[in-house]
């Protein structure tokens, strides 16, 4: 097994960022018994843990040897801090995707580093490998928040297979699930990640029993969705106490409909091209409602500026640059172009898919009480237009008139 390049001495207070899987695990074990380093864990649940789950890891990370373990409930603050952009930006990474693991990796981040300087810890540690996104984006966050903090990242480092990560826990002797699953699968608040073999190359679909969340519905359904200053805030007139709850209602709704799946193509921050597959009902059904909002309660230039700063917002997110004050300039447009993005969404759902039936707003541009499209007007006369189309076209007019002039 290779060395670990880290000089700091036995005794040295670390902080591993811990899930309870095996990359982690070993972190522990190996830091613990290996360094002589104080360990202690954290996990950031982000949505994708229950209760029980949530003991089950704590108890793990006890019985691997660390000193203390924290678990932080993040799902509120993760909304607070970025999902609520997210949606006021309809954003869809190459029109596909949610960002559903890369946003709340960010949340992971940001809340390992607060808790790491709260512990005055020498070191910071992460279980990622030299093939993924999660490594630079752990990796800058920890440089921004915690620069004196060296980062500690023993599966990279160590260049450590899963094999040899398996062989030394077992001669430790911890017991856990060493079995590697079928797919690999990363549940959250904003959808849950689905890999394995299918999506390792450019043709393949994952197949029906890989899903989580297993199609149990067939029978169409209408719900409605309330949003207030483009926040979810009831459904089917139900209030909720906060946005994550309407999220977690929506899902145990639309996700045995299969609604949301799908494949996601594409570029790492590393610069490699890959496949994962998703599914994201809950995600999938708001993003598209509350679109459909904004197009009846938007001006025309309001949705295209809205567009191409939420499209960077989105791919600088997914890069892992949530720290950059560019960050904070956009969520102030997008929180102040949602001061009317107020009304009921009708959708309804169905197996493998859902349609945008329409809405109903108070601030709602199509108004009857100004014409109706391709009807009547009462804004202006059959004159106003003749004479505001000679105006419009006038430019482009005298261009055409000078070209044949110059023929």
């Amino acid at each position: 097994m290779n060395q670990l390049p880290t000089n700091l001495p036995t005794g040295t207070k670390v902080v591993v960022g811990f899930s309870g899987g095996l990359d982690t695990s070993f972190c522990v074990k190996y830091l613990t018994e290996e360094k002589g380093f104080e360990v202690h864990s954290v996990i950031v649940n982000t949505g994708g843990f229950s209760k029980e789950e949530l003991q089950q890891v704590e108890a793990h990370a006890y019985n691997l040897g660390v000193k203390t373990h924290t678990t932080v409930d993040a799902v509120k603050s993760y909304y607070d801090s970025i999902i609520r952009f997210l949606i006021y930006g309809n954003v869809l990474k190459n029109n596909t995707y949610p960002l559903s693991v890369s946003a709340e990796r960010l949340s992971q981040a940001l809340h390992i580093a607060e808790h790491t300087k709260k512990l005055n810890a020498k070191a910071v540690v992460h279980g990622s490998t030299g093939a993924g996104n999660d490594q630079v984006r752990f990796d800058m966050i920890f440089h921004i928040m915690i620069p004196d903090t060296e980062i500690i990242t023993p599966i990279r480092d160590m260049k450590l297979s899963r094999e040899e990560e398996i062989i030394y826990l077992q001669s430790k002797g911890v017991a856990m699930n060493f079995e590697k699953a079928t797919y690999s699968i990363n549940k959250g608040l904003w959808g849950t990640s689905v890999g394995g073999k299918e999506t390792l190359h450019s043709k393949g679909m994952l197949p029906e029993e890989a899903w989580p969340t297993q199609v149990s519905k067939s029978q169409p359904e209408e719900v409605k969705l309330g949003f207030v200053k483009g926040e979810l805030k009831t459904i089917n007139d139900q209030q909720f106490g906060h946005p994550t709850d309407a999220i977690q209602y929506l899902q145990s709704i639309a996700g045995p409909f299969g609604i949301g799946r799908d494949i996601h193509v594409g570029d790492t921050i590393i610069g490699i091209k890959g496949r994962v597959g998703f599914e994201a009902a809950a995600p999938m059904v708001i993003l598209k409602a509350h679109h459909a909002l904004e197009k009846h309660v938007l001006t025309k230039w309001q949705l295209n500026w809205k567009d191409q700063l939420a499209q960077f917002y989105g791919n600088w997110l997914h890069e892992g640059q949530i720290m950059d004050p560019v960050m904070r300039d956009i969520e102030a447009f997008l929180i102040q172009s949602q001061e009317h993005v107020t009304g009921d969404v009708f959708i309804q759902l169905m197996p493998y898919r859902f349609a945008v039936m329409g809405i109903e707003s108070s601030f709602d541009l199509m108004s009857s009480k100004f014409g109706k499209y391709g009807e009547m007007n009462s804004g202006w006369t059959g004159d106003d237009v003749r004479g505001f189309s000679k105006i419009f076209g006038n430019q482009t007019a005298i261009y055409h008139n000078i070209k044949s002039d110059n023929k």
